[in-house]
């Protein structure tokens, strides 16, 4: 079934109820709003922005723009890029694209000028549309942009180098459009994260698509009664296909624009919000206001909140510890998956495997999974190879990249790039990303047990451990660590504290400083590489 017959049908069962709510803590004063379908409602506390919208207008916006598109020639296998910000017009610009059989492309909002540019060249992007935050970066490529594609602006005061998406699509017709698709048809281009130098564009179908929700459903079990926190940035898989839940049975999500900790509680609170998913720095943010008493947890009403789970980095046993500390009535989840597999799901934990918390858990609904050596078979259980996954999630390919295709697709198993192993009960545990795996004097370290490891010291916010040159033993970890505020931390105390590790899996160096992460919550592992690995080598008498 394509995606977009899920849309038609919310409009016709559950058309006048709420759809989709934007909340923007950050607008001091309410933004203007032009469509008359938007209803604006007094925020419940100062500084907080609230927009929301039906089914009916959700799916009657979608069709708008896909006439638009259709007006304006734009057909069957064009692509259209979408660099938005979180905000109530996002979903309903994809899903008018998808609808007359386009491919919808969303672009990090991160992005500068030259990767957008990269980004629209090679997924042949036609038509995109963008928003105030990046008027900058887009009139900067506009002169070469509008030789041959279309730039449509949403929002108000419009630039002279684009056509206002407003005005354009006010007056188009509100029906079905009526284009025939197939779940075989191509949906949509999202891009890898890019942490690895430039992103990959990865291809998938409406069956991907159709499948996501059907994953996220059945792990969480939405029904229309809940209500789903939205933090993350939609133009990412993982955000979108964890609302993909809700949007199955057609349940109201709030997009919220804010990540602080009281942001988030009050928009749970205010909102009355039964699930949530946080990325690792958000949870351990949420903690530690609770803990430095900058946020009290009798001041919002969190009852209904049933549900927190994680995913998109491994997630430190030590973080849920804390967690149900806190929020003991919460069931949790950790979830696995790539952009190549449509984002989360292809492995859970389980709600009901609270025990295994550190495992991503077992393949999900209508997923397989395998672990394998560098041959391709699969390994004995508990030794460590590549995690690969199968089911109808996994991409068509890299968009004009038969090479890269080659290396990951392999008889319809998609081949992660991830370490892992599998215990005893058949729970899958991530090692480390087989790129990031440090070899030291012929010994395989993988980071993610020695950040596990370090996050567990009271001190420690975050920390990443990267392999750094070294003449004598090819390389050496080194962690680098974020204190959490208010906290004084020394060497010293880290190094005693490490001492109850494997000497060979000892940091040979530490390096306080902020970790970076990118918008999905992954380390910037190159990054912390590029910085570090000129300028810290260690001498000779440090490694013995």
């Amino acid at each position: 079934m394509p995606i977009t017959e899920i849309l038609e049908h919310n409009a016709a069962a559950f058309g006048n109820d709420i759809a989709l709510v934007e909340l923007n803590p950050s607008i001091l004063e309410p933004r203007r709003v032009t469509w008359k379908e938007y209803e604006l409602i007094e925020p419940r506390k100062p500084n907080y922005y609230r927009r929301e919208i039906t089914w009916n207008v959700f799916n009657e916006k979608a069709n708008r723009f896909a006439h638009f598109l259709l007006s304006r020639g734009v057909k069957a296998g064009d692509k259209v890029g979408i660099l938005l910000m979180n905000g109530i017009e996002w979903l309903p610009i994809y899903f008018g694209i998808l609808k007359i059989g386009a491919l919808a492309v969303p672009l990090n909002f991160r992005y500068a000028a030259n990767e957008i540019d990269y980004c629209v060249k090679l997924a042949e992007i036609s038509v995109l549309v963008f928003g105030p935050e990046f008027i900058g970066r887009i009139e900067s490529l506009a002169g070469a942009l509008n030789k041959d594609k279309m730039l449509l602006f949403v929002g108000q005061s419009c630039p002279d180098f684009a056509e206002s998406y407003d005005a354009l699509t006010a007056n188009c017709p509100s029906s079905n459009p009526n284009i025939p698709l197939t779940d075989a048809d191509d949906a949509a281009i999202y891009f890898s994260s890019g942490t690895t130098g430039f992103p990959k564009a990865i291809l998938h179908n409406h069956e991907s698509l159709t499948h996501a929700c059907k994953v996220e459903q059945a792990h969480h079990g939405q029904t229309k009664d809940d209500i789903f926190l939205c933090i993350p940035p939609l133009y990412h898989t993982g955000a979108k296909m964890h609302w993909f839940g809700s949007f199955l049975v057609g349940g109201k999500a709030v997009l919220l624009n804010g990540v602080s900790p009281n942001v988030v509680l009050e928009a749970v609170s205010s909102e009355h919000c039964t699930i949530v998913w946080l990325l690792v720095p958000w949870a351990q943010d949420i903690l530690d206001a609770i803990e430095q008493g900058k946020v009290s947890l009798s001041d919002y009403e969190l009852s209904q909140w049933r549900l927190m789970h994680i995913g998109a980095q491994p997630v430190p046993p030590s973080l849920i510890t804390r967690w149900h500390h806190y929020f003991p009535n919460h069931q949790y989840d950790t979830n696995y998956g790539l952009s190549e597999s449509i984002g989360p799901g292809a492995l859970h934990l389980g709600v009901e495997n609270i025990h295994k918390v550190g495992a991503i858990g077992k393949a999900g609904y209508g997923w397989k999974s395998k672990i394998v050596d560098e041959s391709g078979n699969p390994v004995k259980q508990g030794d460590v190879g590549e995690l690969c996954v199968k089911g109808p999630g996994v991409m068509t390919c890299y968009y004009h990249d038969p090479e890269a295709t080659a290396q990951v697709l392999k008889d319809g198993w998609l081949y992660t790039g991830d370490m892992a192993m599998e215990d005893p009960d058949g729970f899958v545990f991530l090692v480390d990303r087989k790129k990031d795996v440090i070899i030291t004097g012929g010994e395989n370290l993988y980071p993610v047990q020695i950040e596990d490891f370090l996050r567990s010291y009271p001190a420690v916010k975050d920390v990443a451990v990267i392999g750094l040159p070294d003449k004598r033993l090819g390389e050496i970890a080194a962690a680098i660590i974020s204190i959490k505020d208010g906290v004084t931390c020394t060497e010293d105390e880290i190094r005693t504290f490490c001492e109850t590790l494997p000497r060979y899996k000892r940091p040979r160096k530490y390096i306080f400083a902020d970790v970076p992460r990118n918008p999905t919550g992954k380390i910037e592992k190159p990054k912390l590489r590029k910085i570090y690995g000129a300028d810290h080598l260690i001498a000779d008498q440090n490694n013995s």
